[in-house]
């Protein structure tokens, strides 16, 4: 007979399969993906699929918050590098988030009102891990003092938001990085 457990552990499998494979799909050139074809590529059956998210709106909060929670931690887990790398990096990992989930966050925003809960404690969770790194930046005369996170993140969205390729957008990005020191 299995242990209770195990029921918990093949649920948070099943859990964890369902947001890889959300996550793949709504990384994709056609990022609207049907909840059958995410089961389908779960591997699970619709019913698993309903039970641990009802609707599409909450697999893709449950998306949005998982990036919301690494980019958290990235900033905790910064490298010991001069204040000012440590903030380009984790700005670089913000912008990474930015431009990969566009498609999650587009149609998260048809799902949902502008001041929906999930995308304001996200922005308030991101900006107060974030804060620490430009002021540790700011404080090091590595990152200009009149400027605030919520700027330097503004800037990074906006640019995250320029349609090209890598090549493309990468000096613009650092030529933002560049305007970026005092």
């Amino acid at each position: 007979m299995p242990q209770p457990t195990s029921k918990r552990a093949d649920a948070a499998r099943n859990r964890d399969r369902i947001l890889a494979a959300a996550r793949t799909a709504f990384a994709g050139a056609d990022a609207d993906v049907s909840m059958a074809e995410i089961s389908r590529r779960a591997g699970v059956g619709m019913a698993t699929l309903y039970r641990n998210f009802p609707g599409r709106r909450e697999l893709l909060e449950a998306l949005y918050t998982e990036e919301v929670d690494a980019i958290c931690a990235a900033a905790a887990d910064a490298p010991d590098d001069p204040a000012g790398a440590r903030l380009t990096a984790w700005v670089r990992r913000f912008f990474a988030f930015s431009t990969s989930k566009r498609a999650i966050a587009a149609e998260l925003l048809t799902h949902v009102a502008g001041t929906d809960p999930v995308f304001e404690g996200g922005r308030t969770r991101v900006l107060a891990a974030g804060r620490p790194l430009l002021e540790a930046a700011q404080a090091a005369g590595e990152v200009r003092a009149d400027l605030t996170l919520e700027q330097v993140l503004d800037m990074v969205i906006a640019i995250a938001r320029i349609q090209g390729d890598a090549a493309y957008v990468e000096p613009i990005l650092d030529a933002a990085f560049a305007g970026l020191r005092p």
